[in-house]
């Protein structure tokens, strides 16, 4: 049975779209699949078209301004290529946005080294093409983690809060009872529009009723329910709420954009998550949290701060040595060593082949931290800086979670002590709930293991997602938004950035 070859004759329209999307590997890939068939031309894509500037209308919601894809320039009867690609590049990019966020993350902060997954969008937009509801295809394509949507609702309020589009926006003002004028009348009208109906004689008076409808909004919102409509429930009434910012919106605003670099990932099943401003780690099955624990995270140091990234734990080391990093080593074992040879005596000297060497055998003043040929590791012992245990997830910045002598340091509020790595305040528990998912008896297991004296690596069967991440807003169990602080300062850059990209910005095309 013959093959079909490959189509050879195109038309001059079909020619000039393929031309004209060439630059764009996602809609090159798209409509090379499709046989440069255009989607949004012609009476039976009207749905498609609707659907996308329905989506950018509701960007805001998103925390992204509905001006960065300039709906007002779509034409409304398409005709020319020109026309065609104007929606799909916009229909592109609106994908690309939610599904792996607005900004490059570590072009804004060299610490986060999460590079998002770009994801190929041309399975999301033949899924677009081909739906009989396309704008649901557009409108979801933000992240599926639990938390985005909660993110959203402490921010801009529940979606079912949203005042539909057309409606006249109220003007900031401090409307009390007893006050009227004009602009009542747009206030009024828009809390009618989702529910909270306030009948007057005069639709100019701030009256009593007035103020019980803003007072069930303001509730129904999460804010302080006074009935006096300032500009904080107006803001937020129009649209608006990231206009004018304070502390708590900023905040969320920036864990929504760093939800949407984790928007390939997989939260489904079991892992585990270290949120570093919050000094906790904890693991994840199908949703639920299984185990928390404090965590002890890098110093605001240059050297020393924690890095953000995404792996995948593959061990538990029972009786771990201390291979000490080579960072540390020369830059504060070194010296000490050139000052007095047997300083830090409870460390060894290692040679390359992994053998002891003698102090006594080296002149530490003949090396510098260029040309120092020598590791330095301890033995397994509780008084290890590991402690008992260790938490492996292989990466190029010799990151892991362990255990550790230092116990008092977990009593803080403050927890960031460590040179980089993700102290444990139960590394026990810890073991035991990774080691339930392959062993009946995971305490038996470890207690056994730990009592053998010797370093035992334990593999993970099967390996378990680590997602160490830096949120200085998020939701608790009780889905109530929490706020923790800033320690490394990456959130004010990361906010700086999207300022830039006319986030947190009034968005009049909203």
């Amino acid at each position: 049975m013959s093959v079909p070859g490959p189509k050879l004759q195109f038309s001059a329209a079909q020619m000039d779209l393929a031309r004209a999307v060439a630059g764009d590997s996602d809609l090159a890939a798209f409509y090379g699949g499709n046989g440069l068939a255009p989607v949004f031309i012609g009476p039976d894509a009207e749905a498609r078209r609707q659907a996308v500037k329905l989506a950018i209308e509701a960007m805001p919601r998103h925390g992204i301004p509905a001006s960065r894809y300039d709906a007002a320039s779509l034409p409304d009867h398409p005709r020319s290529v020109m026309d065609e690609v104007a929606y799909a590049t916009r229909a592109a990019r609106l994908l690309r946005d939610l599904k792996s966020g607005i900004l490059s993350p570590s072009a804004v902060e060299p610490d986060i080294k999460r590079a998002p997954t770009r994801p190929a969008i041309v399975a999301s937009l033949r899924e677009f093409q081909t739906s009989a509801d396309p704008t649901a295809v557009l409108m979801n394509a933000g992240p599926s983690h639990p938390a985005y949507k909660t993110l959203q609702d402490a921010l801009f309020g529940p979606e079912r809060l949203t005042v539909p589009q057309g409606l006249a926006k109220a003007p900031e003002a401090v409307w009390r009872v007893g006050q009227s004028g004009p602009g009542v009348v747009p206030l009024r009208d828009r809390l009618a529009a989702i529910g909270f109906a306030a009948d007057s004689a005069d639709p100019t008076l701030y009256d009593a009723s007035m103020s019980r409808a803003v007072a069930d909004y303001q509730r129904a919102v999460g804010l302080r329910d006074d009935g006096i409509a300032g500009p904080q429930t107006i803001r937020l009434l129009n649209g608006e709420a990231a206009g004018g910012q304070n502390a708590r919106q900023r905040a969320i605003l920036v864990a929504m954009e760093r939800l949407r670099w984790m928007g390939s990932d997989d939260f489904d099943g079991r892992y585990i998550w270290v949120n570093i401003p919050q000094y906790e780690t904890a693991i994840f099955q199908d949703g639920q949290e299984v185990f928390r624990t404090r965590s002890v995270v890098g110093k605001n140091d240059e050297h020393m701060r924690t890095p953000e990234f995404s792996d995948m734990m593959s061990n538990v080391v029972v009786n771990p040595s201390w291979n000490v990093p080579r960072s540390i080593t020369t830059r504060e074992y070194l010296p000490k060593l050139q000052a007095n040879r047997n300083a830090v005596s409870h460390l060894d000297v290692v040679d390359g082949r992994g053998n002891v060497v003698s102090r006594d055998s080296i002149d530490f003043n003949r090396y510098s931290a260029s040309n120092f040929p020598y590791r330095m590791r301890e033995k397994p012992s509780e008084d290890n800086a590991l402690g008992i245990v260790k938490f492996i997830f292989p990466n190029q910045w010799n990151i892991y979670l362990h255990d550790t002598p230092s116990k008092h340091l977990f009593a803080n509020s403050t927890r960031a002590y460590s040179h980089g790595c993700v102290r444990i305040g139960d590394p026990r528990d810890l073991a035991r709930e990774l080691l339930s998912a392959q062993s009946d008896d995971p305490a038996g297991l470890f207690q056994r293991t730990l009592d053998s004296g010797r370093e035992t690596w334990l593999t993970l069967r099967p390996a378990v997602p680590v997602h160490l991440v830096y949120f200085t807003a998020w939701p608790d169990q009780t889905g109530q938004v929490r706020l923790y602080g800033d320690i490394y300062g990456r959130d004010g850059r990361i906010w700086q950035a999207l300022q830039a990209q006319g986030v947190g910005q009034i968005d009049t095309a909203s």
